[in-house]
C-alpha cells in the first residue's frame, strides 16, 4: 500500500493538482483582503476568520474537489493506463484507494491552506490600514476544529465526487455532478432536507441549529467512509472502465 501511496503522491506532484491546492485558498485570502480594505471600521476576528470558513464550505470546497477528482481521474483516463494499472500484481482495491487517500490529503492541505493565507491576508491588510486592525482575540483552536469539522463533513462528497469520475471516462459526468450539487446546495441552504445533500454538508457545520450541525458531522465522514468502501468494491470488480 505504501508504493502505491508513494507513486499516486508522485503523480499529483507533477500534476496540476498542487496548483489547484494554492489556487482556491488564495482566491479566499484575497477577497477577505479587499473586504477588509473596504471597510469602515474595525471587526473582530471571529468574524473575519468566520467569513473565510463560510465561503470555503459554501463553494470553494464543493468545487474544488469536483476539479480535483476530475484531474485525478484524467490521469488516468486521459492516456488509457488503467489497463496497465489493472495488470499489475497487487490487488485493484489499493490503486483506487491511493487516490482516495491523495484527494484526501490535498483537500486536508486546502483547509489548512485556507487558515494560514486568511490569515496572513488580514494581517496584510491590517499593515495597510491599522485602523481598521482585527479586534479581540485569534481563538486558532476554535478555528481549526471549525475546519476541521467543515472537512469531515465533505467526506461523503469528497466519496461520491471520485467514485463519478473515476467511473466514467470522460470528466463531463462528474463536472455535471458537482455543478448541479452546488446549485441546489445554494438554492436549498434552508431548506430541512437539504442537510442530507452531500454539497451542503461542509457548510451546515456553521449552522446555528445543532442538529444540521451533528447530523452533516455523522452522515458526511461515516458515510463518505461507507461510500468509498462501496466505490473500491465497485472498481475493483469492474474489467473495464
Amino acid at each position: 500500500m505504501l508504493a502505491s501511496l508513494y507513486v499516486e503522491f508522485r503523480k499529483l506532484n507533477r500534476s496540476l493538482a498542487a496548483l489547484l491546492a494554492v489556487i482556491a485558498p488564495t482566491l479566499i485570502a484575497v477577497f477577505l483582503f479587499f473586504m477588509m480594505l473596504r471597510n469602515k471600521e474595525a471587526k473582530p476576528w471571529e468574524e473575519w476568520m468566520q467569513g473565510a470558513a463560510a465561503t470555503w464550505a459554501f463553494f470553494m470546497l464543493p468545487m474544488s474537489v469536483t476539479a480535483l477528482t476530475a484531474l485525478i481521474a484524467h490521469m488516468e483516463h486521459g492516456p488509457r493506463s488503467w489497463d496497465h494499472l489493472r495488470a499489475l500484481p497487487l490487488p485493484r482495491w489499493r490503486i483506487y484507494a491511493a487516490k482516495a487517500v491523495g484527494v484526501l490529503t490535498v483537500v486536508a492541505l486546502m483547509s489548512a491552506a485556507v487558515l494560514g493565507f486568511s490569515w496572513g491576508a488580514i494581517r496584510v491588510a491590517s499593515l495597510i490600514r491599522p485602523d481598521l486592525a482585527p479586534t479581540g482575540p485569534f481563538e486558532l483552536t476554535g478555528y481549526v476544529t471549525t475546519l476541521g469539522q467543515i472537512y469531515l463533513a465533505a467526506g461523503l462528497l469528497v466519496a461520491v465526487q471520485l467514485w463519478v469520475a473515476l467511473r466514467f471516462a470522460s470528466f463531463v459526468p462528474g463536472l455535471a455532478l458537482g455543478i448541479g450539487g452546488v446549485f441546489f446546495a445554494v438554492v436549498a441552504t434552508s431548506a430541512r432536507v437539504g442537510v442530507f445533500l452531500p454539497w451542503q454538508m461542509p457548510v451546515n457545520i456553521l449552522a446555528r441549529e445543532a442538529w444540521r450541525v451533528e447530523t452533516s458531522l455523522v452522515l458526511g465522514s461515516v458515510g463518505g467512509l461507507v461510500v468509498l468502501v462501496l466505490m473500491l468494491v465497485h472498481l475493483s470488480r469492474r474489467e473495464v472502465l
